[in-house]
């Protein structure tokens, strides 16, 4: 486990692979919206996870604001996309790992760190500081993938679990969709830096992951081949040391895809099935599947700061 803090890296950040060079210390605010302020906007325990995540006793889900992507279709838009104003509480490393340690008394089977890719020193020190005074349940850090590898190297040490994302394949729909050309070979070298982080995974006797990288791929419109290409990449690059969750919970969210008339429906059922079928045939064991009824916004939670705002934060 790292000693030293690495608060500084907010100073020119080059956090994630943009490298606005703003000084998020004096409270300028990058291309992800936010400052070096911790910005938590829901802390509660969260049950529509894979099931190794939450179990019956839920995930510990911490939602962070600010996003470094300009996902079109992101279901979290209301926290993701900061305009004017930012939203959360803001929290210090402090009080961050006393959310930690509450999630911890109520039975949270981990510590479920979602959307905290732009926070990563902050959430480094936070995280130190809590397992330093006891924090004993394994810390998931649930990832959109578009991080450099010096950035996760703060996390080594810190974090059991990593959850990336594999969104596209392609940087043409990378850069038309997240405005991130880079973003394939960028996760390409994240989760290969996650899965030497914390090698295969592992269980506890309940079925409850305590270690290794699970990535996530969301099926997306007239996206059957991308997705193809990408669960035979990760499948051949690192057969069953790391497990695979296909999603079919694409949930187009209208008011923000006016310009994209191609994203305004799902991907069929069929679809699903077919992809679920070549991962089969490829030889995939290690893979998780979603059953019909997946595609609701009640599926979004409210970002009203539940569980924050207790101790010292303030609303923003």
């Amino acid at each position: 486990m790292q000693a030293e803090s690495n608060m500084d890296a907010y100073q020119s950040c080059s956090l994630c692979p943009r490298a606005c060079g703003i000084d998020r210390s004096a409270g300028k605010r990058g291309f992800c919206g936010t400052d070096a302020q911790l910005r938590v906007v829901r802390a509660a325990l969260h049950y529509w996870v894979e099931p190794c995540i939450s179990e019956t006793e839920g995930s510990g889900a911490v939602f962070f604001s600010g996003c470094n992507l300009g996902c079109v279709f992101c279901q979290n838009y209301e926290i993701s996309h900061l305009t004017k104003e930012m939203t959360g509480i803001t929290v210090s490393p402090q009080r961050l790992a006393e959310i930690f340690f509450s999630l911890q008394e109520q039975q949270a089977n981990n510590i479920n760190l979602v959307t905290a890719d732009v926070h990563i020193p902050a959430v480094a020190e936070a995280l130190r500081i809590a397992k330093t005074q006891g924090l004993s349940i394994p810390v998931i850090f649930n990832s959109s993938s578009y991080v450099t590898v010096g950035s996760l190297h703060m996390l080594e040490g810190l974090v059991d679990v990593y959850l990336p994302d594999f969104k596209f394949y392609s940087s043409s729909k990378a850069a038309k969709y997240l405005r991130a050309a880079d973003y394939p070979q960028t996760a390409r070298r994240a989760i290969e830096e996650m899965v030497r982080q914390t090698g295969n995974c592992s269980f506890d006797e309940n079925g409850r992951i305590q270690k290794g990288v699970i990535v996530r791929h969301l099926l997306m419109p007239h996206g059957l081949l991308e997705a193809k290409m990408i669960v035979k990449e990760l499948y051949h690059s690192y057969g069953d040391a790391v497990y695979l969750s296909l999603m079919n919970q694409y949930t187009p969210i209208m008011e923000h895809l006016k310009r994209y008339p191609e994203l305004q429906k799902g991907p069929s059922e069929a679809e699903y099935t077919d992809l679920i079928e070549y991962a089969l045939a490829l030889g995939v064991k290690n893979a998780y599947m979603q059953e019909g009824g997946t595609v609701s916004e009640s599926f979004i939670p409210a970002f009203d700061g539940t569980g924050v705002e207790s101790g010292e934060g303030t609303q923003v």
